[in-house]
């Protein structure tokens, strides 16, 4: 890993692909220990008991797809984008820029985010989701800033805490690049 560019800012190695790839094993295996059925018959299940797996768009899109490799139990996959960032720092307003793309009514969601920092995002869409008639909602989030997580949501799936830094890769970005990247950068200080 090297240090890269995107646009007028420069990111180092953060945490390689490896780690990454650990980190989604050990959500999975959390996800996998409370929804697996014991007798993995499916075919008995009515709908709303196969849960709902939101990818909240752009940034989980890497996430979400490699986590549901990983799950032992059947999911129907959804999105929604929202957004609160504009450059390298959330404006603090959430907007949904695409609505829910199915019917969550009487069905348990598992949101799959790749990053909760203030958790602005994180409430507001529990709320919307609970609104909708969703039974359950459920927060999986790849990384955790924990030293600005200030709100009273329970995080169920954490892969794991870092530091208040910026970062990119693995589906996150910089105004729209560096998703692609399979590492994860930060920005240099």
């Amino acid at each position: 890993m090297e240090k890269i560019q995107i646009h007028d800012k420069v990111f180092v190695p953060y945490m390689p692909y490896e780690q990454v790839s650990k980190i989604i094993d050990g959500v999975a295996d959390k996800l996998n220990a409370d929804f697996c059925d014991k007798n993995h018959d499916y075919s008995k299940r009515q709908e709303t008991d196969i849960p709902v797996l939101l990818c909240i768009l752009h940034g989980s899109i890497m996430f979400t797809g490699e986590l549901m490799e990983r799950l032992s139990f059947p999911v129907e996959l959804a999105s929604m984008k929202l957004s609160s960032y504009v450059g390298t720092s959330s404006t603090g307003v959430v907007r949904e820029v695409m609505p829910l793309s199915t019917d969550i009514k009487g069905r348990s969601v598992i949101v799959c985010e790749d990053i909760v920092d203030t958790g602005n995002t994180i409430v507001e869409l529990k709320k919307k989701l609970l609104d909708k008639g969703a039974k359950d909602v459920r927060i999986c989030t790849m990384l955790l800033k924990p030293e600005v997580f200030n709100k009273r949501c329970n995080l169920d799936y954490v892969g794991a805490e870092i530091p208040n830094r910026f970062i990119v890769g693995f589906g996150l970005d910089y105004d729209e690049l560096g998703r692609n990247l399979k590492d994860i950068y930060v920005l240099e200080q």
